[in-house]
């Protein structure tokens, strides 16, 4: 009577020189390897558009907002809650793809060095008003300067609704600080935004998106206030206490 081990051999010479499922035992072993860097790949790549995105509609908003006003009679350029309504929707649509207002933030400041009526002939450097859009809330999402400006701020001409002086320019987080001209102003657009990752948190975590940019007045603006005249007729302010996508 054979032994067992005698009765096995002539099996395992046989396993040993099968080849027939080598391929899908390699494929089983080095898929999840594979699959892992190309899910990891395509994160980053997803990354490096949103933030790209973003950027595109920060530096968009600011040069919308640099632009728009109708011409009064004076030949100066007035500039209307509702053109400050357009050109954040048109952001709002630009980011639709991201949810960019869902998921975050977009604040519009009007950084001014100009002499208001009461500033008695001075040019005094100020956030005029802000204007917001965006569901997300709270630090590293409202602007650094919001706590300093007046939801009524520069909806009229008072020295009530002055804004927020600002003599040293606007700075990014404690950076080099920017400053218009004298007699003119700049926009200057912040949006913060919390990413979405296509396979969930555990190859690359949710993460918030800082962009600002900011352009010069580009036209003879009239500053003393954001106009909303009822012919408009008058539009909502897009103030900075709503939180709405």
């Amino acid at each position: 009577m054979p032994t067992p081990l005698r009765a096995v051999a002539p099996f395992a010479r046989r396993l040993r020189a099968d080849r027939s499922g080598l391929a899908m035992i390699e494929f089983a072993l080095s898929a999840p390897i594979v699959l892992g860097i190309g899910c990891y790949g395509t994160e980053l790549a997803n990354l490096a558009l949103v933030n790209m995105r973003i950027s595109q509609i920060a530096l968009n908003l600011a040069d919308n907002a640099s632009r728009v006003g109708a011409y009064s009679g004076l030949t100066t350029q007035q500039l209307r809650e509702v053109d400050i309504n357009d050109i954040l929707q048109a952001a709002r649509y630009q980011g639709a793809s991201i949810g960019l207002t869902k998921n975050g933030r977009i604040t519009l400041s009007s950084l001014e060095n100009v002499s208001q009526s009461y500033d008695k002939g001075a040019i005094v450097q100020r956030i005029h008003w802000q204007r917001c859009l965006g569901a997300k809330k709270g630090a590293g999402y409202d602007s650094q300067f919001k706590a300093n400006v007046a939801v009524a701020a520069g909806s009229d001409a008072s020295q009530a609704n002055k804004g927020y002086d600002l003599p040293g320019g606007i700075s990014d987080n404690g950076g080099a600080a920017i400053s218009p001209p004298g007699g003119s102003g700049l926009m200057y657009v912040e949006i913060n935004y919390l990413t979405k990752p296509l396979f969930g948190a555990w190859l690359v975590p949710p993460q918030r998106i800082h962009y600002t940019a900011s352009f010069i007045v580009r036209d003879k603006r009239d500053y003393a206030q954001i106009y909303n005249p009822a012919a408009t007729p008058q539009t909502p302010r897009s103030t900075c206490d709503l939180y709405s996508a």
